[in-house]
């Protein structure tokens, strides 16, 4: 039978470094311990799951009523109980589907809305660029015509001008 101690006496103790920052170690006599605890460092994935899991053990409560003992034989009352415990897990369960549809249904209309919302966004879009374009053509077609018409303006009056000059000289 073992007695958890090393045969012939034979201990071996090492010193462990100092690591900074840390408060300084009380004296080895003090501590009969050969290997000293230190707290498991944790991956960051590690982690959360640790939160995890203890934010659902500590909201989800646990309910153990009305236990049925390990005897053999059971009561008159146990199948009344059961039938309670029995009608009160099947509400749950169908108030969990009931929840998991409303959850889905919810999930899909906001789905659907934002598609639709999409594609009115794209036609609005698609609308305001023609009606931009067919703004812009007809501002180029008004500046041409007042350009061509100044022309015809410039023309006509060097056409004036240039009878009247005609005029002069007819008059000499």
């Amino acid at each position: 039978m073992s007695t958890g101690r090393p045969k012939d006496g034979n201990t071996q103790l090492t010193v462990v470094e100092q690591k900074p920052g840390l408060p300084p170690r009380p004296p080895s006599a003090t501590s009969t311990a050969i290997v000293e605890y230190e707290k498991p460092v944790f991956k960051e994935e590690e982690e959360d799951l640790e939160i995890k899991l203890r934010r659902i053990i500590e909201n989800v409560p646990v309910r153990v009523s009305n236990t049925s003992g390990s005897s053999a034989g059971s009561g008159s009352g146990d199948f009344h109980q059961y039938r309670q415990m029995r009608r009160k897990e099947q509400d749950r369960l169908a108030r969990m589907d009931a929840d998991y549809q409303k959850r889905k249904e919810i999930a899909e209309y906001t789905m659907r809305r934002e598609e639709r919302l999409k594609a009115a966004e794209e036609r609005t879009a698609k609308k305001r660029l023609k009606r931009q374009k067919k703004k812009q053509r007809k501002k180029e077609k008004k500046i041409k015509s007042s350009a061509e018409g100044e022309e015809n303006g410039k023309e006509e009056s060097s056409a004036d001008e240039g009878d009247s000059d005609n005029d002069e000289e007819a008059a000499k």
